[in-house]
């Protein structure tokens, strides 16, 4: 028997809210099946199973909040068989942990989400956190036409809903770039988006809190030139069709990867006074949020993949970031954190390590700088690299190698 349990997506969460079972009891699973949805603070996520079998036994109920750890279902593995010794002792535990007030106050109803799922006209299919913007822009989410898995709305939905309404009532007045900045800010904002909003911020200050605590951290930056990157990126864009373009951050995201080869110890997780690293290499791109807050989720085996795979899975992993409808795994398995601030004007970024992750690498924006080249001083576009690193696990001197891989890699662009 395999236990099912809800999955630590960041060391900022606590807890989950089942938002729905994908499978039912009796359904054979293969590894890596959708089993379940989950509510987080941050995002509706859907979480995979880790194993192949038949679904024994469904713990815990749509509407629960459940702790970390807690088990949620059993899983009959392959090549095992049912039988009442194993079944039995296996439930009372997780009901004891998961739901101890439904005996005790039976009269009340579930909780918000689950209540929003059952009394949405027409049976919606739409994440929590979708319906929670369509609360706070004034949306009424029956209207809106979904584009998710199965015709889910999400928060593109919302977002393109209340965006249109704002141009028919503006009556040919600029649309607003930002719609929920023109309301009040997402802290103030009153209900349940305002909560939410509010609870984002604690998990986010507690995890930083703690990365600045308990992790003593080192800085590190170089300037790179980005000349031959910049002009090897025009030309190839020039050879593909418009949609298989690249950005330059795919460069930046790919030298990361393959530099992390040359210094394995920055692809690690802190575990139990220990670092354990990873053989795989997930590099965590930070995703800024719409409702607000970031989210950090994994581009899987970066170093192993095309340019032009890279770019795909980039942009695929920043839309669904923010329709919330990433995969569980894509937040628990990030192996170093790469951040960018470019597009907000930032030059420089020096973050804080995401926990349980040893590092964190940040990109400012491609600027014009006089650069020395052959005794002359010309014009070049370059690009300001930082590292955020764990000291206890690595010291200045390999940071340096790292920094210096990354851009040694830039220089042959064509080689990435």
């Amino acid at each position: 028997m395999a236990e099912f349990v809800m999955p630590t997506l960041g060391s900022d969460m606590t807890e989950g809210t089942l938002v729905e079972w994908k499978k039912k009891l009796g359904d054979r699973v293969v590894k890596g099946d959708i089993i379940a949805e989950v509510d987080t603070e941050k995002a509706a996520i859907e979480i995979e199973s880790f194993h192949t079998g038949v679904i024994e036994q469904l713990l815990a109920k749509p509407g629960e909040r459940i702790p970390v750890g807690t088990v949620m279902a059993i899983i009959r593995e392959v090549g095992t068989q049912a039988t009442p010794a194993i079944q039995a002792p296996a439930s009372p535990p997780p009901l004891q942990k998961v739901s101890p007030k439904e005996p005790v106050s039976p009269p009340p109803p579930p909780p918000p989400p689950m209540t929003a799922a059952v009394t949405e006209p027409g049976r919606l299919r739409i994440s929590p956190a979708a319906r929670k913007l369509a609360s706070e822009l004034g949306v009424d989410p029956a209207f809106v036409q979904g584009t998710g898995p199965g015709g889910a709305i999400t928060l593109d939905d919302i977002q393109r809903s209340a965006n249109a309404r704002g141009e028919r009532h503006e009556a040919g007045g600029q649309q607003p770039s930002a719609p929920l900045t023109t309301g009040p800010t997402p802290l103030a904002s009153a209900g349940e988006g305002g909560d939410r909003q509010a609870r984002m911020r604690q998990t986010i200050a507690a995890a930083m809190a703690r990365s600045k605590r308990e992790i003593p951290h080192y800085y590190l930056s170089t300037t790179i030139d980005m000349g031959r990157a910049m002009t090897w990126l025009k030309e190839e864009n020039i050879k593909r069709p418009v949609t298989d373009r690249l950005l330059y951050g795919v460069l930046l995201i790919k030298a990361v990867a393959l530099a992390l080869r040359q210094v394995p110890e920055l692809n690690a997780l802190w575990k139990e006074n220990a670092a354990i690293q990873s053989p795989a290499i997930h590099v965590g791109v930070a995703v800024s949020l719409r409702q607000g807050g970031l989210i950090a989720p994994a581009i899987h085996d970066t170093d192993k993949r095309s340019l032009g795979d890279l770019m795909s899975s980039f942009q695929d992993v920043v839309k669904r970031a923010r329709a919330g409808t990433l995969r569980s795994s894509e937040l628990s398995d990030p192996t170093i954190t790469v951040t960018s601030l470019g597009e907000q004007g930032v030059e420089t970024v020096f973050g804080v390590i995401y926990p349980p992750q040893v590092a964190l690498v940040g990109f400012g924006k491609v600027v014009e700088r006089p650069w020395v080249i052959e005794g002359q001083v010309v014009s070049r576009p370059v690009v300001t690299a930082s590292l955020s690193a764990d000291h206890r696990v690595t010291d200045g001197h390999r940071g340096g190698v790292f920094l210096s891989a990354i851009d040694r890699l830039l220089q042959e662009p064509g080689q990435l």
